[in-house]
């Protein structure tokens, strides 16, 4: 498979993805290149809320709206460190920039967010994604991934049990009709 740079692009996981990290999920590469791929998994809320992990890292939010928000499961990489997936970009200390968006994993995202000065959009994620060099190639080779070019506004304003299948849509796929089985000419 020759190299391709999958940055920005969603992962859509097959169907038949047996992994149970990533069965039905759908996947923001925000770094792809030589060393290997780094994503965040934006359709997996789990049972904590923003409220509960900021208690833990002892930030006040107070009464903020943000409370309630869920905390996602970014991916089974380093479960137990928090990532921000924002727009905009903004000046973090720790920012991955990704287009119009950042990662970041510094503190001070969400100090700013408790303020309610922190950036427009976010998703937080415990844990990320992560692939060696070739391997995401190798997995969508063997039919384990569909790729789509990323609608920014599906992270952030599509409820994240409807993003999977609208990302699908996007490619004009119907999830029901996709073969197990990769196809080569």
């Amino acid at each position: 498979m020759e190299t391709v740079n999958l940055t920005r692009q969603f992962l859509i996981a097959m169907p038949a993805m047996a992994d149970p990290n990533f069965s039905r999920t759908l996947t923001f590469i925000c770094e792809h290149n030589e060393r290997g791929a780094l994503g965040i998994v934006v359709n997996r809320p789990i049972d904590v809320t923003l409220g509960t992990l900021f208690r833990q890292v002892e930030i006040p939010l107070d009464d903020s709206p943000l409370a309630d928000q869920p905390v996602f499961y970014g991916g089974p990489v380093q479960f137990d460190h928090g990532f921000v997936l924002h727009r905009p970009l903004g000046s973090w200390k720790s920012t991955l920039p990704v287009g119009e968006m950042g990662l970041t994993t510094s503190r001070d995202i969400l100090e700013a967010m408790a303020k309610g000065r922190g950036p427009r959009d976010q998703l937080v994620a415990l844990g990320y994604a992560g692939w060696a060099p070739g391997q995401l190639e190798d997995e969508i080779k063997r039919n384990g991934w569909l790729t789509v070019e990323t609608d920014v506004d599906l992270i952030f304003s599509v409820p994240p049990e409807g993003r999977y299948d609208t990302a699908m849509r996007a490619l004009g796929v119907n999830p029901a009709f996709l073969s197990e089985e990769a196809g080569h000419a």
